[in-house]
């Protein structure tokens, strides 16, 4: 974690903010601790967008890059994998490793689900973090398998509906079913940076606006409007 998220959270647990403004203790208790959070994006291949169908693909990719943004700027441990990239499942999106080059890949042997390879599991353990939160192609198989084994290996983790993808709207529904009744939490690739983000009262605010701005890209027209309605008050 860089020393500028370093200075606004501390990893003691409590997940308040320290930048100097008295806050209320219980703030964030229930929130994502960017302290205790490692982000994995899991098979995000060429070859499996080409069977993405509930939500567009562009979409899917802006999301994905931007919560590996925001693990770049916030210092957030990211891992990922593929399975069998050089076959038909394609290689993975290189938007990810371009947005956190500090990511951290790990191969598979052709396990389907991430958790059944020791590597990556290992590597996960190695970093030391209890909050998981993983998005991946498809939702239904390549996120939710890990999920469910990293529930039940102890972590609390989190599915980013969003930055991931199913084969149909159905197949998308009854991951979100199972999610919720295995205590996996359903979230946005916007929540997940909203929770990390906590106030505007930080050095990297402008950086994490723009962040906004990839996952809901109307956000830009806030921001236009606002550095025009300044322009106007410092000509008055």
């Amino acid at each position: 974690m860089n020393d500028r998220v370093k200075s606004l959270f501390k990893p003691d647990g409590k997940n308040s903010i320290h930048d100097g403004i008295e806050h209320e203790p219980g703030g964030g208790k229930a929130l994502l601790d960017p302290t205790d959070t490692v982000f994995l994006l899991l098979d995000h291949q060429a070859g499996l967008f080409q069977n993405v169908k509930d939500i567009s693909v562009s979409e899917l990719r802006a999301n994905a890059t931007a919560l590996a943004k925001l693990a770049a700027l916030q210092g957030i441990p990211v891992i990922t994998t593929a399975s069998v990239p050089d076959g038909p499942n394609g290689p993975l999106m290189p938007e990810i490793q371009d947005a956190a080059p500090h990511a951290v890949y790990v191969p598979r042997r052709g396990e389907v689900n991430a958790w059944d390879n020791a590597l990556f599991v290992k590597t996960v353990r190695e970093v030391g973090k209890k909050t998981l939160v993983i998005a991946g192609v498809w939702t239904s198989v390549c996120v939710m398998f890990p999920a469910l084994d990293a529930k039940a290996a102890g972590f609390k983790v989190y599915a980013v509906m969003d930055a991931s993808g199913d084969p149909s709207e159905l197949a998308s529904r009854t991951t979100l079913a199972r999610f919720t009744q295995a205590g996996v939490v359903p979230t946005s690739a916007n929540a997940v940076i909203c929770e990390v983000h906590r106030t505007w009262n930080r050095p990297d605010a402008a950086e994490l606006a723009e962040l906004y701005c990839m996952v809901s890209p109307s956000y830009q027209a806030v921001m236009e409007s606002y550095r025009k309605a300044q322009d106007v008050v410092k000509k008055v």
